[in-house]
């Protein structure tokens, strides 16, 4: 019985598949100043865990991928003016975001981490008074001012890049940016006079249920095949493997 469950649960989502993506090219919108989710290597071309992700889609939709590269705070309302048909840039799933865009099934659980110098001996109880960088329109942006407003002093960048820089410089105490994003920008330059602070912060009120791909709510077709591409490469390996190669086990 399981089997024959599973077989026709196959043969609808092929049908998804192929009936809803009667356009030969999906254009993701993404923000590649975010190592390592997406960021542009040494030739010139948009790479990261976010891009192999839709890469893996599109080859179950049986389309072709390209990749606009425009800053995280204009890309929602670049979808909505049609500008490309998703976005695929680590944006967490929230009823805010739910109110101007659909999203599909998440495809990662997202947690925040603050950064910041070793020798400072930092906890989370120390905040108070500290000036914090994060990235503009980002939901760990929203975090700070509704977890610490009036506590900390929360400067924000137009790339999490560009807060690391001024971590370095002695401008912000901390820097709070996705966990994955904190580790690599630490890994990346060998860093070991910077740590995590604390542990990770999971909060799904204000990350979201997971990341998300973004369409256009009228979009309901392309919803549906990124929806049942996604189902399938979680189950036949795919997922695991792109996972693996850039968070590990």
């Amino acid at each position: 019985m399981k089997k024959i469950i599973s077989i026709v649960l196959s043969f609808l989502l092929c049908n998804v598949l192929h009936a809803a993506t009667e356009q030969k090219t999906i254009r993701f919108g993404t923000e590649a100043t975010y190592p390592p989710f997406e960021y542009v290597d040494e030739s010139g071309k948009i790479r990261g865990f976010d891009v192999d992700i839709a890469m893996a889609l599109c080859k179950e939709m049986q389309v072709q991928c390209e990749f606009q590269n425009q800053a995280f705070n204009s890309l929602i309302q670049g979808l909505k003016l049609g500008k490309f048909d998703a976005v695929i840039a680590s944006i967490g799933i929230t009823e805010e975001r739910k109110k101007q865009v659909a999203f599909t099934q998440s495809y990662y659980e997202p947690s925040g981490s603050f950064v910041a110098l070793v020798a400072k001996h930092y906890s989370l109880k120390d905040l108070e008074g500290k000036t914090v960088g994060v990235q503009v329109s980002s939901t760990l942006e929203k975090y700070l001012q509704d977890k610490y407003h009036g506590k900390v002093k929360i400067k924000t960048y137009a790339s999490i890049q560009e807060a690391f820089l001024d971590l370095v410089a002695g401008r912000v105490d901390m820097v709070l940016a996705d966990t994955p994003i904190a580790k690599a920008w630490l890994k990346q330059n060998n860093n070991t006079e910077y740590s995590i602070v604390d542990q990770p912060i999971i909060d799904h009120e204000y990350f979201g249920t997971g990341l998300g791909i973004a369409v256009n709510q009228k979009n309901a077709e392309l919803l549906k095949a990124l929806d049942a591409a996604l189902t399938r490469i979680k189950e036949n390996g795919t997922y695991s493997k792109i996972s693996q190669e850039y968070f590990g086990k």
